[in-house]
């Protein structure tokens, strides 16, 4: 990867819960790892999903990405390796359900995670953030550290109404916070051979062009049963169908 362009800085955003964001964030991830790149997780939701879907205990951690936040820890104090090489997490707890009532007295409140990140940017080929399905500060955060935005879209309904959200919090976000922010990129989940998918798939590329990837991800039993056991899809059932569709999106992000 070209020097200049590291560390690309992917906030996965979707302000709709249920539609695969912590998925394809540890998925996306694991394949970037699995193709050399060093790459880091931030698991930026309460819930850890992200930081459970790769098998780690947050109950006992010294640091999490509350800490980060609140108390102003360095990053590194809170990066923890995976069993997936060139994987990293910078995992998160329960506790960080209060952060978005403690930032908001915070000096440099909309910030805190694009300073966090900034001494050790020059680590990491991929940072990718996993982001709350709300528009709080933690979500501010994400997407004023981000250098890209990566929004999973479910084909089970007609979800333009809710990107068209996403959209606006985007243009506030561009005018106050991040200038260079640019349009999301679209990543289509939960595939299944329907009319309605397919017609939830022809309309997001009718309006947003080669911002969709071309790659869609289909509905997927190993996929759904992999963070139960702490894996992500590469070393949980390398052959399975969402294991290749994951490898070939990650191949196009990679590829620009």
């Amino acid at each position: 990867m070209d020097a200049a362009r590291r560390p690309r800085i992917i906030a996965v955003s979707n302000n709709k819960g249920g539609v695969a964001k912590t998925t394809s964030t540890v998925n996306l991830g694991a394949c970037f790892a699995e193709m050399g790149y060093r790459t880091l997780i931030i698991d930026l939701d309460p819930q850890g999903n992200a930081s459970s879907s790769l098998g780690i205990d947050t109950r006992d951690l010294e640091h999490t990405v509350y800490d980060v936040l609140i108390q102003e820890t360095p990053m590194e104090d809170a990066i923890e390796p995976t069993a997936v090489k060139n994987l990293f997490l910078a995992p998160s707890n329960i506790n960080l359900a209060g952060a978005e009532i403690e930032l908001v007295a915070a000096f440099g409140r909309e910030s805190r995670l694009k300073f966090a990140i900034e001494p050790i940017a020059d680590q990491w080929d991929f940072v990718l953030i996993d982001c709350p399905p709300s528009v709080g500060l933690l979500t501010v955060n994400a997407l004023t550290a981000a250098t890209e935005i990566l929004t999973p879209v479910q084909t089970e309904y007609i979800p333009l109404e809710g990107i068209d959200i996403l959209l606006k919090n985007l243009h506030l976000i561009r005018k106050n916070l991040n200038p260079s922010l640019p349009d999301p990129t679209f990543i289509c989940v939960m595939y299944q051979r329907t009319k309605l998918a397919d017609q939830v798939v022809e309309e997001l590329r009718a309006k947003f062009g080669k911002r969709v990837l071309k790659t869609v991800i289909p509905r997927n039993v190993r996929l759904s049963e992999a963070p139960s056991f702490g894996q992500p899809i590469t070393t949980f059932d390398s052959g399975s169908t969402g294991a290749q569709a994951y490898r070939a999106a990650a191949k196009e992000i990679i590829n620009g």
